[in-house]
């Protein structure tokens, strides 16, 4: 098989529909394993302090289940739809991400650093309107609010980290030493 420059690593850099799809690709990967961390931390901190490992699971589900119930739409709350939640919103999360980095240029071929930052912003940013939902329809006081929030800052820093430094890994450019270069 001939190598031609788009079969090659540094061909692939410049070609952008292939920058495109491993963006996607790994932005997935990175919405997914930050999910799954922040999940399986959060579940270690409400264990030790003697809470149910699924309470949060429960509480997405829940408003979840309120918030479609706005639309007239029927849909049961709890764990089974807290979990299916994260597990696609975390993940598109990430694939939105992984899309951004390959087209906006202040980011595309940027630090690991500046990526991490970027995907910090983007998840702390991007979560608000849908955690701000939460004590409202769920009609919390001000102490569980709070809770709430704090709460979820610090499990979506953890997972704008591994989002950021997937990505930022994933997407950063081969260096020359190891491109292939076309015969």
């Amino acid at each position: 098989m001939e190598n031609t420059l788009e079969s090659t690593a540094h061909g692939a850099a410049r070609n952008p529909s292939t920058s495109f799809l491993k963006g996607l690709g790994w932005g997935f990967l990175g919405g997914l394993t930050g999910t799954l961390v922040m999940d399986l931390l959060l579940m270690g901190v409400l264990l030790v302090l003697r809470q149910p490992a699924v309470l949060c699971f429960s509480i997405v589900g829940d408003t979840v289940s309120r918030f479609l119930a706005v639309f007239g739409a029927q849909v049961a709350g709890g764990v089974p739809t807290g979990l299916m939640t994260h597990y696609v919103v975390g993940p598109l999360f990430g694939i939105i991400f992984g899309a951004a980095v390959t087209r906006l240029p202040a980011l595309r071929g940027g630090s690991l650093k500046k990526i991490t930052i970027a995907a910090f912003v983007y998840v702390e940013l991007l979560s608000q309107p849908i955690l701000a939902t939460t004590p409202i329809l769920l009609n919390m006081d001000a102490p569980a609010t709070l809770q709430w929030f704090a709460g979820s800052f610090v499990m979506h820093l953890i997972l704008s980290i591994v989002l950021g430094v997937i990505v930022g890994y994933g997407l950063r450019p081969a260096p020359l030493a190891t491109q292939r270069r076309p015969q």
